[in-house]
């Protein structure tokens, strides 16, 4: 881990907390702006030539030429790469320098006559040689062989690689992964840090020397490893110091003679860490340190962080490769594995909503009693209180505020749609809440007016977090004189943070779960009275929506229709936004009338939407969901259809459980998208075969539910037919896509006894 801050100005590298020559002053204003991509200067084990690409000559040298090579740098710097390192040897490293980054190349340093003294201490020896480029430059570092050359080979890589793979959970990927790194690296510990959406780390996995305290769970504040850091991690995978005492070693001339610039050192294997850094390692009892980024879809992920405390450790270039594979294979299996642990997750609050909707079923008239009362509805949103205001009447289980102070929450927090809101710090909402704080901290509500809300409460939850020194001591500084030295902490002792007045945060799936526990209780509720009936309509609007909007460069239009005021079904269209960039645009339709129909479609349409969010391939979700269907809602089935989609090339992946087929509108003419279908969801069996076709610009994709075209005594092919005429080549012109959809719902005559989900998406020309 690299922690940079600043330490005085000068040029004087005998000490190590002076700069390096390319820093200028800085203060603490600017300490984060610290430029460690371009030190000037190297750490003393190896030795580097900046060469031009064009010419072969050398333009910057390491100070430490001389001892390494036998020519003093500013010598070196009036020669050619040949001259210094022999014709065919430069030949070999030119041409090695666009082959795949970190890959080592070994080679012998020849003698030249450049080398009068013959001095060098490279001459003769094989060395480990790292190329890469950096702007006009050809950047050559060469270093001694250590006696370490424990590499990957092709069978341990085989062996390590299935390990990783044998993991199933985040937890027990990173514990692998510290066991593999330290067994190719040496490293006395090794860890997995893991960051948080705030940039503070933790250590989630340790492998270490069993005389070795643990730093297993140790949090480390964001200012440990500022955003420059992170930057500098995130493009180069791999960071080593052998020997923490080194003292850096400049380069000759600091700025490049062409640009005018310091070298930029970012894919370095030699550069040298700020001055800070070392202090702070040092503060910690190590002696070398490597650390190995952890990228995830792009994102600094997290750290491989490895320390050693027996003194200098100089892993091969090999072994460093070999752990930088290791560290880009985890990179990859860490969002699988993410995935995974959500998708448990899923499943386990699933198979518990439907247990408390089942209690809810069979509640009788004592529905919103049962609600309040079931353990589960508490459970399933992790809460220590539950309050139901329902036309002002509240009634509470567990742990609540008093009841004018959960009226006060509820006015601050619901939101006008009643869609689940929730704060995790109800004092930042008002002061006045931070006196209940030891009740209820936090909030999480879902409601449908002002006087029909349910809402859960958290009460303060003192987190207490272990970190690694005081956070709030990352910047210690001290008189000197008259300049003020910053310096890493020196206390690195566990300190106890306790984060007053804020409950546990509610994650994003809470939400959903709660929205669903809303739609079935009120679902439930319009089954028992006509007046509920209303309620209950206005739930399923809100759930299939009705709104017409441009959903990333596609024009969607959508409908739906009861049968009638008193009978609701189980239809429900949806979009959402999938991990390859894809929208996944869902029409489905639940078996039967009524509550049940509307509860299970909340269901089936949040257990569908967390497959999707999840990663799963159009395809295995709904062959997930058919499986869950078929174990936990019993004889219950459904269709559903999902149209895929890329706006940006119109490519559409279509998959059918035994649904009617989409209608493709455009060129001029209309065509039904047959194609094979799997089984309706619910009995357990069959397997999604995508269909694949194109969305052309102007063209117009139709999705309903049965009942737009089921008729009593007509054929299905006749009255589809009739609908395919109607919609003409689709909308074109001023005819928007909801006007030309609203035809549309009444284009096969006869009355409906069923109801209809009408949608449409259209790719503008």
């Amino acid at each position: 881990m690299e922690t940079t801050s600043t330490a005085g100005s000068g040029d004087t590298l005998g000490d190590p907390a002076a700069h390096t020559p390319a820093y200028a002053p800085v203060d603490l204003d600017t300490c984060e702006a610290e430029p460690i991509h371009i030190p000037g200067a190297i750490q003393p084990h190896g030795v580097l030539l900046a060469v031009d690409d064009t010419s072969g000559q050398i333009v910057m040298a390491s100070a430490n030429a001389a001892a390494h090579l036998g020519i003093p740098a500013d010598e070196a710097t009036s020669l050619t790469l040949a001259e210094v390192l022999g014709e065919q040897l430069a030949e070999r490293i030119m041409g090695h320098v666009d082959a795949v980054r970190g890959a080592p190349l070994l080679a012998a340093i020849p003698t030249v006559e450049a080398d009068t003294t013959d001095s060098g201490i490279l001459r003769g020896e094989v060395c480990d040689i790292a190329v890469h480029r950096s702007g006009k430059r050809v950047v050559v570092e060469l270093e001694t062989l250590t006696d370490d050359r424990s590499a990957l080979t092709y069978t341990s890589a085989r062996g390590a690689m299935a390990r990783l793979v044998d993991a199933r959970t985040v937890a027990e990927l990173a514990d692998r992964l510290a066991q593999e790194i330290r067994g190719t690296t040496g490293f006395d510990r090794v860890m997995v840090y893991r960051f948080d959406q705030d940039w503070n780390g933790e250590v989630i996995a340790e492998d270490k020397r069993e005389d070795l305290n643990s730093f297993y769970g140790l949090h480390y504040p964001a200012t440990d490893i500022p955003a420059q850091a992170r930057r500098l991690y995130t493009v180069n995978w791999i960071r080593l110091i052998s020997d923490i005492s080194y003292t850096p070693v400049p380069i000759v001339p600091v700025h490049d003679p062409g640009s005018g610039e310091p070298l930029d050192l970012s894919f370095s294997t030699l550069r040298s860490v700020s001055p800070i850094h070392v202090e702070y390692l040092s503060n910690m009892g190590v002696t070398a340190s490597m650390s190995v980024s952890l990228i995830v879809d792009g994102q600094l992920w997290g750290l491989i962080a490895c320390h050693h405390y027996s003194g200098p450790h100089r892993p091969s270039h090999e072994a460093r490769a070999a752990a930088e594979f290791l560290g880009q294979i985890a990179s990859q299996m860490m969002a699988e594995r993410e995935r995974n642990d959500v998708r448990e997750k899923m499943h386990h609050h699933t198979a518990l909503l439907t247990k408390v909707t089942k209690a809810l079923v069979d509640s009788g008239d004592k529905l919103l009693e049962e609600l309040v009362q079931h353990p589960g509805s508490r459970e399933l949103l992790g809460a220590t209180g539950i309050a139901l205001n329902f036309d002002g009447v509240i009634t509470s289980a567990g742990t609540i505020p008093p009841h004018d102070v959960c009226q006060q929450i509820a006015l601050k927090l619901r939101r006008p749609d009643g869609e689940a809101a929730a704060s995790h710090h109800l004092a930042s909402l008002d002061p006045s809440f931070a006196e209940h704080a030891s009740v209820a901290a936090g909030c999480l509500i879902v409601g449908t007016s002002e006087n029909r809300w349910l809402a859960w409460y958290r009460p303060e939850m003192e987190q207490v977090v272990t970190w690694g020194g005081d956070p709030a001591n990352a910047k210690l500084y001290e008189r000197e004189g008259d300049e003020i030295r910053l310096s890493p902490r020196k206390s690195f002792d566990k300190w106890r943070e306790v984060v007053r007045g804020q409950s546990i945060p509610w994650p994003s799936y809470k939400l959903d779960l709660a929205n669903s526990l809303r739609a079935h209780a009120a679902g439930l509720l319009a089954h028992r009275t006509r007046q509920h009936v209303v309620v209950a309509e206005s739930l399923q609007r809100s759930i299939v929506g009705e709104a017409v909007s441009e959903v990333r460069g596609l024009q969607v239009a959508a409908t739906y229709e009861p049968a009638n005021e008193y009978q609701l079904g189980g239809d429900w269209w949806d979009c959402q936004e999938l991990p390859d960039g894809r929208i996944a645009f869902v029409v489905g339709d639940v078996a039967g009338h009524g509550v049940d129909a509307v509860a299970a479609m909340s269901q089936v349409r949040t257990a569908l939407r967390a497959y999707l969010f999840a990663g799963l391939s159009v395809g295995d979700s709904l062959d997930l969901l058919d499986r869950m269907m078929a174990g936990l809602m019993g004889d219950q089935v459904a269709s559903v259809l999902v149209l895929a989609v890329d706006p940006a090339t119109g490519a559409v992946e279509i998959v059918n459980a035994g649904h009617p087929a989409p209608i493709l509108f455009g060129d001029g003419g209309s065509r039904v998208l047959e194609g094979t279908s799997r089984a309706l969801l619910g009995i357990g069996s069959g397997t999604a075969q995508p269909i694949l076709t194109q969305l052309p610009p102007g063209g117009t994709l139709l999705a309903y539910t049965d009942g737009l075209v089921e008729r009593r005594g007509r054929d299905l092919a006749t009255t589809q037919e009739l609908l395919r005429r109607a919609g003409g080549s689709g909308p074109s012109g001023d005819d928007c896509p909801e006007v030309w959809a609203a035809r549309l719902v009444d284009a096969v005559p006869g009355e409906r006894d069923d109801d209809t989900t009408l949608l449409a998406v259209r790719r503008p020309s």
